[in-house]
């Protein structure tokens, strides 16, 4: 990798640490193309990316961000996963590495709040942001369902009323 690769590199790690929501450093020991390749995959799913980068770069490009904090994280063979939804990469990583032992969660970050290993499982297990939109719109939307429902009530008695009114004089 020459010097031009490498800063553009920097440049482009620096651009994702700016415009994410959670980075997840994972340490991945021996992990087959296959296992790699469904890793991103249920990442790309999920509305996150998995990428593995030189440590030493990863660190240049830490600066002037808010993850600074994952700079001793960055040791050995690591992957950052990163997503703008703060639960999407987190979510992934620990489903993933609950079925392969090749990969582990060394830690993370969420701004400039650094996340040990259970931070970063106590965050998979959060709601993701699209989970709450929908149910902040349940909850927005119940209770006119319920005023309409109450609303309709006294109108169907009333006319249950009149039809057996109706049905007498009829007999």
């Amino acid at each position: 990798m020459d010097r031009a690769q490498k800063t553009e590199l920097v440049a482009e790690l620096n651009q994702t640490f700016a415009e994410v929501g959670v980075v997840v450093v994972t340490r991945n020991l021996g992990m087959t193309v296959a296992q790699s390749t469904k890793l991103r995959n249920a990442m790309r799913d999920a509305g996150a990316t998995y990428k593995v980068s030189k440590n030493k770069l990863a660190k240049i490009a830490l600066d002037g961000t808010d993850y600074l904090s994952l700079g001793d994280m960055l040791t050995g063979p690591v992957g950052l996963a990163t997503s703008i939804d703060p639960v999407a990469a987190a979510k992934v990583a620990v489903d993933f590495a609950k079925t392969n032992d090749k990969f582990e969660i060394v830690g993370g970050a969420m701004g400039a709040t650094a996340l040990d290993v259970e931070g970063v499982k106590a965050l998979a297990t959060m709601p993701s942001l699209d989970e709450l939109r929908a149910k902040i719109v349940g909850l927005i939307v119940a209770p006119a369902t319920k005023l309409a429902t109450i609303t309709q009530a006294p109108a169907a008695q009333i006319a249950r009323v009149l039809s057996a009114y109706a049905e007498k004089e009829a007999a």
